[in-house]
């Protein structure tokens, strides 16, 4: 067995070998792999009479591991008819483990990226366990897996591992406040985050206090007037309305600037749309299609987090942050009036597109806006294609023991595996609670405006478009919902707004066309942007000025705000939030 290593910070290198054991498979015969943790990840070498094969599973694909025992064999009746239990590994002191095996299991949790000839490359979850029985006791063999399991989530989290430790730790982290609407899309955000990021959090061995939303605005009530700072991050589990209340009670808060700057946001999708979730993954190059869920599950529990643009809204009769897009015309009159539809979820969408496209309007006003200075060009980062190791979904290895034992391995059946309750500090407040809180005079925080006030005259230095419009959009992220790329490039703190102007020349075919060009990002093309019908401008500031005579929908991300004047300015990198 090793013995304490001290290390030098000058001796780490991303290769240096932290920790090394050799584990043996039983079920084949002289089937030895040496096991190697280093900064780069878990290595494991497997070793046979005429070579030897090496498999790294990155740090960046583990996001967790826990420690467990083997559990008491029940005796079964021969005429049950019911199938033996799965789980075959439990806590340390659960009144279940068998105290006749003394082995230790370190169970590692990992979302490899896949890739086969043909199909879209995708994580899959894998359980490495290695079993820990070369001492004689239960309390040796579990210091040395608890080891290894500490160093492996110092690793995680991207920390400096200075010294390998002798002993246990038990330093609490804080917990994530989850904040879920159980009504958002078609109505299965509760549903969402107990089946899908429950188990990737206990995998994490992280806590979470989960509340679920009662009403409209509970979010942003609940953000403005909690105490935050017991909380390690936000994580709302819904669609783009709830994140809206989130970051709006965020700057709704006295201490908005500590809370920005300390409390990272984190963005399950369970709405229609989905823009933000969607432009997350795309960003950071991870598959979502295949699975909506995992990037942002992924995005819970590795400790990474972006600056974010934020754009500051303003009306004739509120201050509003935005993250996502502020839009007249086409597409917030499907958004706003396709609501009716909600329970059809995003095809809602496809829809009243269709119907809008039929009864097409246009309307009158002005589009005033600061063009970005050298507008940079961003490509979305591409996945980097390795060599196509196929990796198992579990990969079960043991140390030697001291002396010949009889007992046989247990296995802790991954693909069938129920999730122990190990996050025994995360809480859970139900909908029964306690109804909507009074109004303690909100007030609208956050940076102040460097544009002149709404109802003051635009500059000359601005530029404008004075005519009749089909649709004027602003977006600042890629995607406007999972299935619309509205602009490839965008990043997620390139302090730029992208405006899209649609005039009420452009004919019915060249609209369809864009339309159908938003799910690959190919609805701006030359033909269109020469002839000056559809346009995709980067600004910095806009201002919208319908014609008053006449009526419509504005939206800032999605929500409908009165209709009128409005002003839009790009704070750049102003929030952050968890990434994959």
């Amino acid at each position: 067995m090793m013995t304490e290593i001290q290390l030098k910070k000058d001796e780490l290198s991303p290769g240096r070998i932290l920790l090394e054991e050799t584990f043996h498979v039983l079920t084949k015969k002289n089937s030895v792999f040496r096991v190697r943790l280093t900064r780069n990840g878990l290595s494991l070498i497997k070793e046979t009479d005429n070579q030897i094969k090496e498999t790294l599973i990155s740090t960046r694909d583990i996001i967790g591991c826990r420690c467990l025992r083997s559990k008491k064999e029940t005796s079964t009746c021969s005429c049950q008819s019911l199938p033996r239990a799965t789980m075959n590994a439990v806590e340390e002191n659960s009144g279940e483990q068998d105290d006749s095996d003394v082995s230790a299991y370190l169970y590692i949790y990992a979302y490899i990226m896949q890739s086969n000839k043909g199909v879209p490359m995708k994580r899959e979850r894998t359980i490495i366990t290695l079993r820990f029985r070369s001492f004689d006791k239960y309390e040796d063999n579990n210091k040395e897996a608890q080891r290894w399991r500490m160093v492996i989530k110092e690793l995680i989290k991207g920390d400096q591992v200075d010294n390998i430790p002798s002993g246990l730790n038990h330093n609490e982290q804080k917990k994530l406040l989850v904040l879920c609407n159980p009504k958002s899309g078609p109505g299965r955000g509760r549903a969402i985050f107990q089946q899908k990021i429950v188990p990737i959090l206990q995998e994490a061995e992280i806590a979470y206090d989960l509340h679920m939303t009662k009403y409209a605005n509970y979010a942003r009530e609940f953000v403005r007037t909690c105490n935050i700072s017991q909380w390690s991050g936000i994580v709302v589990v819904g669609g783009d309305g709830i994140i809206f209340e989130a970051i709006n009670g965020m700057f709704e808060r006295p201490d908005w600037s500590e809370v920005i700057k300390n409390v990272p946001i984190g963005v399950i999708p369970g709405g229609s749309g989905n823009g933000l979730a969607r432009s997350i993954a795309h960003v950071a190059g991870e598959p979502y299609l295949c699975n909506t869920t995992l990037p942002s599950a992924l995005s819970l529990v590795r400790n990474n987090f972006e600056p974010m643009d934020i754009v500051r809204v303003e009306t004739k009769s509120q201050i509003v942050f935005s993250f996502l897009s502020v839009g007249w015309g086409f597409l917030s009159d499907i958004d706003i009036e396709s609501e009716r539809l909600r329970m059809l979820g995003g095809q809602r969408f496809t829809i009243w597109s269709l119907a809008r496209l039929i009864g097409l309007r246009n309307y009158r006003g002005k589009v005033w806006y600061i063009p970005a200075n050298d507008t940079p060009v961003h490509k979305a980062k591409e996945n980097k294609k390795g060599d196509n190791i196929e990796i198992p979904a579990e990969i079960n290895l043991e140390t030697q023991s001291a002396r010949q034992r009889l007992d046989s391995w247990y296995s802790a059946a991954s693909k069938r595996s129920a999730y122990y309750s190990i996050t025994a500090n995360s809480s859970y407040q139900s909908t029964a609670d306690s109804g909507p809180q009074e109004e303690s005079g909100s007030r609208m925080y956050g940076p102040a405006s460097k544009l002149p006030c709404l109802t003051a005259e635009v500059p000359s230095t601005w530029k404008c478009i004075d005519g009749r419009f089909i649709m004027v959009h602003a977006s600042y992220p890629s995607h406007l919902s999972e299935d619309v790329l509205f602009v490839p490039n965008a990043k997620l703190d390139d302090g730029i707004i992208w405006l899209n102007v649609i005039k009420a020349d452009t004919s019915r075919a060249q609209l369809l066309q864009f339309l159908l060009g938003l799910s690959n990002g190919t609805h701006i093309n030359p033909e269109t942007q020469d002839s000056g019908s559809i346009l995709m401008l980067p600004v910095r500031a806009f201002r919208i000025e319908p014609d008053m005579s006449e009526s419509g929908y504005i939206t800032v991300d999605g929500e409908h705000v009165e209709y009128g004047p409005i002003q839009g300015e790009l704070f750049p990198g102003l929030v952050r939030v968890m990434v994959p």
